[in-house]
């Protein structure tokens, strides 16, 4: 049930085409909840029969032009309940962790060049949050929506980190192994 959430959440921020709300996931809300550009789109029918949002009046006919969104008061309380309920946290799953807990039984070869190959990617997308850091949130933009919003990337920083650091103590551990060669 999140993706709607998610959708309502940005167009409470703006008021957006499917097709800059793709942009806005891609660019934002995406770093934490992925969709695609029809999932989106699915999702904007099904709010929209259930009143939470509305088409916007267009300027121009109609006809080939896009339509944007914005939400409804129901809508407004939909987010509102569903940010104030109580949710457990899901159970972590990833199937680099589960490929290493098999390679402790069959082998491990490949795994060392995946593990840097992640590594590589988690240290890209942990620079680009930094980067994202240093532009949007400087010393002294510290508003309630600035401050939830830095704390959100914030996350992203920190599982990003997590993840290098995981990655080079099990790339440490694979140098060590009885009868290693590098990768």
């Amino acid at each position: 049930m999140s993706l709607p959430h998610a959708i309502l959440t940005a167009l409470v921020e703006k008021p957006s085409s499917g097709l800059e709300l793709t942009r806005r996931f891609d660019r934002s809300i995406g770093y934490f909840w992925s969709a695609t550009h029809q999932q989106i789109y699915r999702e904007l029918g099904k709010l929209e029969a259930d009143g939470f949002i509305r088409t916007l009046p267009s300027r121009q006919p109609a006809r080939g032009q896009k339509k944007s969104y914005e939400v409804l008061p129901a809508g407004r309380a939909e987010l509102a309940r569903w940010t104030a309920a109580s949710q457990d946290p899901k159970p972590h799953r990833d199937t680099l962790l589960l490929r290493m807990r098999a390679a402790a039984v069959v082998g491990t070869d490949g795994i060392e060049a995946d593990l840097r190959r992640h590594l590589d990617l988690h240290q890209r997308q942990l620079a680009e949050y930094e980067e994202i850091e240093k532009r949007d949130f400087p010393p002294g933009k510290d508003s309630s929506q600035d401050r939830l919003r830095h704390l959100v990337l914030r996350a992203g920083i920190d599982l990003e980190t997590f993840w290098t650091q995981w990655l080079s103590r099990a790339l440490e551990e694979f140098a060590e192994l009885p009868g290693h060669e590098r990768a």
